[in-house]
């Protein structure tokens, strides 16, 4: 009897145990997920709750795995966690990117090769990585501003590079002068007033490139070729074609800002490149149509080392500009009376416009200046001068002269004033006796026929400015009488919250959307609609984090 009391004792106490424990458990699986990470060949469950980011869960892989990486200075090794084709971010919550509960994330050790150094781009605010070896810092700083020209479209003399102390680097010294060493990053700045101009060439918009053209006429023309220079390193054919007919030369070498034309013997080697070669060393075939169709002498021009355009797209490998080049060069130009080979053509064009040129030379010998410049205008030394290359937008580097020319300037008279004295003289003004002169009877009759024609132009101007002035616009009705129709769910206070989306985000709500379409739109193997979804998740959440 007691056996059996002890053992019903024991099965209602277990019983009630299990009861307990239920709602724990049911809490449990509410709180977490079990999510499948596939790491080399193994899938193995993990207990992970949903708001969960991925640096955590990379953390957690680290600690399950034992992973090991590599923190070398020039190879760095990662993890990386990928879901529906598109790799996560640390930062990402795992329920904001869909990730429900069975759901398999691919986990892979990436090894990238980091740069040598970095450059800050002062004009775009994009930092350029500069890859290679740790004999890049052995180099000299000319090699270094090629390199980075190439990647930035930008010729070598329209930038300087700094460090972060503010050390110009010179093209005639080393690296290693200045102690750079490996993962440093550098500063990319442009000449005072250019920021504008050259992020419209960068843009292609040959609009913003007009309008923030210097009044120097020195200065206008190499910006211009500069521009033309950045048009081919980009591919931007309307704006090269603008230059092109602003007469522009695509064989011409970009040279030196003339306040720097005196020591030109001591510029950059790549000074002397043309836009042509940049158009061929950056493969932009369709620019190397424009320049040759305008100007077949660019298939013989030469850059600073020897070479012409199809010298210059064999050594980089671009197949369609070579085809394009060498059958140019095979060509035959049908003359009036002739036919010649391209190459022979070109090489008569060639001595026709060196004799031209020794011949202006020895017209202007006696009365050509050695330099260009002439008394009053700038010139820099390196080292001595102060650096005009600080990438000044053009209203900060002109905000104190348009200040002072603001306080010279004396008030307007008032508009009333302006329309009497200008339109009206006959009639405003008072009236004025002429002197008595003797006058012949032709001259009367001219002077008939003048004062007739003054009193016409008068009368015109006087009811053009009526029409222009007395026009009586029809009445503005208040917006409260106009009906509009009532929406649903609308509230009746205004939100602040667009205002302060763009104050703390940094970007415009649709800014904003178009950012988490393109983040969303990463997941390649999900379908659009659960790409739509992720989006909105991701837009809820922002907008929730700052209201």
């Amino acid at each position: 009897m007691t056996l059996l009391l002890k053992k019903q004792h024991t099965l209602t106490s277990l019983s009630n145990q299990s009861t307990t424990e239920e709602p724990n458990r049911r809490r449990t699986d509410v709180l977490t997920m079990r999510v499948l990470i596939c790491f080399e060949g193994s899938c193995d469950p993990f207990d992970v709750p949903p708001d969960l980011t991925v640096g955590a869960v990379k953390q957690m892989v680290k600690e399950t795995f034992l992973v090991q990486l590599s923190e070398d200075k020039q190879v760095w090794q990662y993890l990386e966690l990928s879901y529906g084709g598109a790799a996560l971010q640390d930062h990402w919550a795992l329920c904001d990117v869909g990730i429900t509960s069975g759901s398999a994330i691919r986990c892979l050790i990436k090894t990238e090769r980091r740069p040598v150094m970095c450059v800050f781009n002062a004009v775009t605010g994009e930092t350029l990585p500069i890859m290679g070896s740790k004999a890049l810092l052995h180099t000299s700083v000319a090699r270094l501003k090629t390199m980075v020209s190439l990647q930035s479209g930008f010729p070598v003399s329209a930038f300087r590079l700094s460090t972060s102390t503010g050390v110009q680097l010179y093209d005639c010294n080393q690296l290693q002068d200045y102690d750079i060493k490996i993962g440093i990053t550098l500063r990319l700045d442009t000449w005072d007033g250019w920021v504008e101009f050259l992020q419209g060439c960068l843009r292609g918009h040959r609009y913003t490139v007009q309008s923030h053209i210097s009044e120097k006429k020195a200065v206008m023309r190499f910006q211009l070729q500069v521009a033309l220079y950045i048009a081919a390193s980009l591919g931007h054919l309307d704006l090269a074609d603008w230059l092109l007919e602003r007469g522009m030369n695509a064989e011409e070498p970009v040279g030196v800002h003339p306040y720097r034309q005196w020591c030109h013997q001591t510029a950059h080697p790549d000074t002397g490149k043309c836009p042509v070669h940049i158009a061929a060393e950056s493969s932009q075939l369709l620019i190397l149509k424009l320049f040759i169709t305008k100007n077949p002498l660019m298939l013989a021009c030469r850059d600073p080392a020897g070479r012409d355009p199809l010298k210059v797209a064999l050594q980089r490998g671009h197949r369609d500009c070579v085809r394009y080049l060498s059958n140019k060069l095979c060509s035959v130009v049908s003359l009036p009376n002739m036919s010649l080979p391209m190459r022979i053509y070109l090489q008569v064009k060639l001595w026709v416009s060196l004799a031209q040129k020794r011949a202006a030379s020895i017209r202007c010998q006696g009365t050509c200046a050695a330099f260009k410049d002439r008394v009053g205008d700038t010139l820099l030394v390196d080292g001595f001068d102060q650096p005009n290359m600080s990438s000044k937008s053009r209203r900060a580097a002109t905000k104190h002269s348009r200040g002072l020319k603001a306080k010279a300037l004396q008030p307007l008279p008032p508009i009333s004033n302006l329309v009497s004295t200008s339109y009206l003289p006959f009639k405003t003004a008072p009236p004025r006796i002429p002197g008595l002169q003797s006058v012949t009877p032709g001259d009367f009759k001219e002077m008939m026929e003048k004062r007739n024609q003054d009193l016409k132009s008068g009368e015109d101007a006087l009811l053009e400015e009526n029409s222009r002035l007395k026009f009586t616009f029809p009445p503005i009705t208040s917006r409260k009488s106009i009906p509009r129709p009532a929406f649903v769910g609308v509230s009746p206070k205004p939100s602040r919250v667009p205002e302060s989306f763009s104050l703390h985000c940094g970007r415009t709500p649709r800014e904003n959307a178009v950012h988490c379409l393109t983040i969303a739109s990463a997941f390649t193997e999900k379908p659009w609609s659960k790409q739509l979804s992720i989006a909105r998740t991701m837009i809820r959440k922002h907008v929730h984090t700052i209201a």
